[in-house]
C-alpha cells in the first residue's frame, strides 16, 4: 500500500465514536491480505472501493444500534410470518468491480431466496455513526444489493435506498418488506435495553389495527 494512513477523526476518537482509518493506493491483493489476517472476526470492518481501503472498528453505540435495528426487523418478520436468515456482517466482494464491503447487518427473506444461496443479501443495513472514508452505497451498487437501509445518527431516522438502473433511489418505504413501518420501528430504538425494545415493539405490532 503506497500511501500513508489517513486518520479521519482528529483528535483520537471518543469511546462512543467509531475508529476509522483510510488507505489510498491499496490493491485488491492488499484488501484480500487484510481479510485473511483478520480471519473470522467481525471487526475491524473492511471496505474497498477502487484503490481506497477503509478500516473501521465500530463503537459500542454503533454496534448496539445496528443490532437493535436487526432485532426489530426479526421481530416484525416473526409477527407477520416472513421466513428470514440473518447474515450479520457477511463479507461481500467482487474483484472485477474492485469493491468489497461488510454491512452492519444483512438479511435474506422468503423460502425461495434462502434456497437459492445468492451472492448478495436482499437487504443491507448500515448505521451512519461517524464520518466515513467511503460512501457505502457506491460499493453496494456494483455488488448488486437490491435494498440498503441507513440509520442516521442525526435525526434517528432510517432512509431506504432501492437499486434501480445501476443507481440507488431513496424511497419512502421498503420494497423488500413493504408492510413494515420504519418510522414506528425506529421509535423503539431508544429503549434502555434490547429486550425492552423488542418487547415494546412486539406489543405495538400486536395492538395495531
Amino acid at each position: 500500500m503506497s500511501a500513508p494512513a489517513e486518520k479521519l477523526a482528529q483528535p483520537a476518537p471518543r469511546p462512543d465514536e467509531d475508529q476509522i482509518v483510510a488507505l489510498d493506493g491499496a490493491t485488491w491483493a492488499d484488501y484480500q491480505r487484510l481479510l485473511a489476517i483478520r480471519g473470522e472476526s467481525s471487526v475491524p470492518r473492511l471496505t474497498y472501493l477502487e484503490g481506497r481501503l477503509e478500516i473501521m472498528t465500530p463503537s459500542r453505540s454503533h454496534e448496539k444500534t445496528a443490532s437493535r435495528v436487526g432485532h426489530l426487523v426479526e421481530a416484525y418478520c416473526l409477527h407477520v410470518g416472513i421466513e428470514f436468515e440473518a447474515l450479520g456482517s457477511w463479507t461481500l466482494e467482487k474483484e472485477e468491480a474492485e469493491r468489497g464491503a461488510e454491512p452492519d447487518e444483512c438479511y435474506l427473506f422468503g423460502e425461495a431466496a434462502l434456497l437459492d444461496e445468492p451472492e448478495a443479501p436482499q437487504l443491507a443495513i448500515e448505521v451512519e455513526w461517524s464520518r466515513r472514508a467511503i460512501r457505502k452505497l457506491d460499493v453496494y451498487r456494483k455488488l448488486a444489493v437490491p435494498e440498503v437501509w441507513i440509520w442516521h445518527r442525526r435525526g434517528g431516522r432510517i432512509s431506504v435506498h432501492v437499486l434501480s438502473d445501476d443507481a440507488y433511489v431513496e424511497v419512502e418505504r421498503s420494497q423488500i418488506l413493504p408492510g413494515l413501518d420504519l418510522e414506528q420501528l425506529a421509535s423503539f430504538l431508544d429503549r434502555p435495553t434490547a429486550s425492552a425494545a423488542i418487547r415494546d415493539y412486539r406489543a405495538a405490532l400486536s395492538t395495531a389495527p
